[in-house]
């Protein structure tokens, strides 16, 4: 199989879908894989890096997509690249898509006719702990006056509160700026419908925090004196649900920090609207917003290794056997098939855009 790999255009995105051990790994198993000239850049990966093991230079991404049976990318397809993804018939799309969110790019995908196999659930665990150990360390910068914040340390100092940090979802995301929050000693709170998680967070922790059974009238008590929140609610393939109303953040203390995780989701928060790595807040009734809607891209090294970590072992699957007899082995895969020749063959997608649903297995 022929392997593509484009550059990465979405705003701030800096993150390539392969690594140099990937390229080994394809190539040895007998595969050629194309690279855009200067695609691993931004996550400190050069050209020469990708060449010593075993790819091909490509000047062009219209000439990426065009030569390749299956292409790679981080992101979604964004609007400038809605031409290329007709450019090859049976051409397979492997990326996190997030389409749930996204009905101009579902529309691209119909029309081109190919497969759009989603990687959330390979990329869920390890970019979740990314942009959750993140969150705290944003929140932190934003809680700062030059940040725009009330001016607080999220840390304290002796004879002085640390900051209360509330982190809403108790799943991967949640634990992980859970775990930054607690070792950056502020107070936190986390809460979560789930009990058992919640007695598992417990545990872990060892009482260093919080665990508080999620319901309306306990988020409202915790947010109020919250001086960072944190939204790490997933319900994966579908949007996530709305639970911090603005008005709830009308009565929040003055420059406290809200950081949505979900924004990839359609966020968290009434108020959520994604922003960008280059313009990452914006104020609501007085609280500074953080919805930066790829957080993993800030830190392309790091994430672009944890990436490749987790897909690799299905990109292997799909070149060796095909998309067909791949996803019929593996239901991870399966599950992770959008779209099939113009048909949603993901429920909770179809659902959110209103579209006709039909079955994976009714057309393999």
């Amino acid at each position: 199989m022929i392997i593509g790999v484009p550059k990465e255009i979405k705003t701030d995105e800096h993150r390539v879908a392969l690594t140099p051990a990937g390229v080994r790994e394809l190539t040895n198993a007998g595969h050629q894989v194309l690279i855009e000239r200067g695609a691993g850049v931004g996550s400190s990966i050069s050209d020469a890096d990708y060449v010593a093991t075993g790819a091909t230079i490509i000047d062009t991404a219209d000439d990426v997509w065009a030569g390749s049976d299956m292409v790679l990318k981080v992101k979604e397809p964004i609007a400038d690249e809605y031409h290329r993804l007709s450019a090859r018939k049976d051409q397979v799309l492997f990326t996190y898509l997030h389409l749930a969110a996204g009905k101009d790019c579902t529309d691209a995908l119909i029309g081109a006719g190919n497969v759009a196999i989603d990687n959330s659930l390979p990329l869920l665990t390890p970019m979740s702990e990314v942009a959750g150990r993140m969150a705290p360390l944003v929140g932190a910068y934003h809680l700062m006056r030059p940040g725009g914040g009330r001016g607080a340390l999220i840390s304290g100092v002796p004879g002085v509160e640390a900051a209360n940090v509330v982190v809403i979802g108790a799943g991967v995301a949640g634990l992980a700026a859970a775990t930054l929050a607690v070792g950056l000693h502020a107070n936190v709170k986390i809460l979560d419908r789930n009990l058992d998680r919640l007695r598992m967070v417990d545990h872990h922790f060892d009482g260093r925090l919080q665990t508080i059974a999620s319901s309306p009238h306990a988020l409202e008590e915790a947010c109020i004196e919250a001086d960072l929140v944190v939204g790490a609610v997933l319900v994966v393939g579908a949007k996530a649900p709305k639970l911090v109303s603005n008005d709830l953040v009308s009565r929040m203390r003055e420059g406290s920090v809200l950081v949505d995780i979900s924004v990839d989701q359609g966020g968290c928060f009434e108020a959520t609207r994604p922003t960008t790595h280059s313009d990452p807040v914006f104020e609501v009734n007085g609280s500074i917003f953080y919805c930066v809607a790829n957080m993993p891209g800030a830190v392309p090294n790091t994430s672009t290794y944890a990436l490749a970590n987790a897909t690799l072992p299905y990109t292997l699957d799909l070149a060796r056997h095909g998309w067909r007899e791949a996803v019929m082995s593996d239901e991870a895969l399966a599950e992770g098939v959008n779209i099939v020749n113009g048909a949603v063959t993901y429920g909770p997608v179809a659902e959110a855009l209103a579209m006709t649903y039909t079955p994976l297995r009714s057309l393999l």
